[in-house]
């Protein structure tokens, strides 16, 4: 009795960038059985591109920060009923901080639209600062899948960062070197579009940018509310108007006691990465209950 051999076989076609997967028997024969997978966009360029931008990049980022950052006040402040809590003290870091110290926030993530969204709370002038304006990490395979895509990201001072490449990738290195230079970054360390709004672990990159920070920068948590509501995370994917969102800026947090005690210590770069981004974690938390109660005292408030 003969026994057919054959093995799997995957080829790239070159014009669409697209694998075939196909099955190849003994003769030499393959038969496509079917289209596997597109490949990813080439990201490659993006990093090196924005550590030496040219004066037209400077030009084109300048009015695309801006005029997001316009519209995104527009619909939070004009077509929802958006609350805001603490905002002075987003203002304060922003405003008053001094030039060599970094900032980052963190935030829940529960709708594509909270990057840009939660700037809509800012003042009309720090929009207008797109110089001054966030670094923003965003998920490569959904804001970079295609050259056109890619250059209003980017143009946007976001950073492409893949997920399941862990805390050394080109997009943490580029936000370390960001905050050395006393710039903004934000962060959801949660990851992803947490649509079931569970509290999930951290992701450390957050952890590590804050260890690895030539000088420890400010950090101010932030819990907004209602973010989904405005934009869902099904179909039909549009804004909506007329939504309650609630947005809470935490209490700074300056954890350079936290980092001086680690490097006195010895502590491994595992070890520091894991202790800063579960202070993180747990301020977050914190924010997260007092943000929901102080919206649901306020709703029991307006139905009476």
């Amino acid at each position: 009795m003969s026994e057919k051999v054959s093995s799997s076989v995957h080829i790239i076609h070159p014009s669409t960038n697209t694998v075939m997967s196909g099955v190849n028997d003994l003769s030499g024969n393959m038969s496509v059985k079917s289209v596997a997978m597109k490949m990813g966009y080439d990201i490659k360029w993006i990093v090196p591109t924005l550590r030496q931008p040219t004066r037209l990049w400077h030009f084109a980022s300048s009015i695309t920060v801006s005029m997001v950052g316009l519209f995104s006040k527009i619909i939070i402040k004009f077509f929802n009923n958006a609350k805001v809590h603490n905002r002075h003290v987003i203002l304060k870091a922003l405003n008053e901080r001094p030039k060599n110290v970094p900032l980052i926030t963190v935030s829940n993530h529960h709708s594509c639209f909270d990057d840009p969204g939660i700037w809509g709370t800012l003042n009309w002038s720090n929009l207008l600062r797109p110089s001054k304006m966030r670094w923003s990490l965003a998920a490569h395979d959904i804001c970079f899948t295609q050259s056109m895509h890619a250059t209003f990201f980017t143009w946007g001072k976001c950073v492409p960062v893949i997920r399941g490449d862990g805390v050394f990738q080109p997009a943490i290195d580029f936000c370390i070197e960001q905050l050395g230079k006393g710039d903004w970054i934000h962060v959801f360390p949660e990851g992803k579009v947490n649509m079931t709004k569970e509290n999930i672990r951290l992701k450390w990159g957050i952890g590590r940018m804050i260890f690895e920070s030539p000088v420890t920068p400010i950090i101010v948590p932030i819990w907004h509310i209602g973010m989904d509501d405005m934009l869902p995370n099904t179909p039909p994917y549009y804004l909506r108007i007329g939504k309650q969102i609630t947005f809470n800026y935490g209490k700074p947090l300056d954890l350079s006691p936290v980092v001086k005690k680690l490097r006195a210590r010895n502590a491994t770069d595992v070890e520091a990465r894991k202790e800063i981004t579960d202070i993180i974690q747990l301020e977050l938390l914190k924010l997260k209950e007092e943000t929901e109660v102080t919206d649901d005292e306020e709703a029991d408030v307006s139905e009476r």
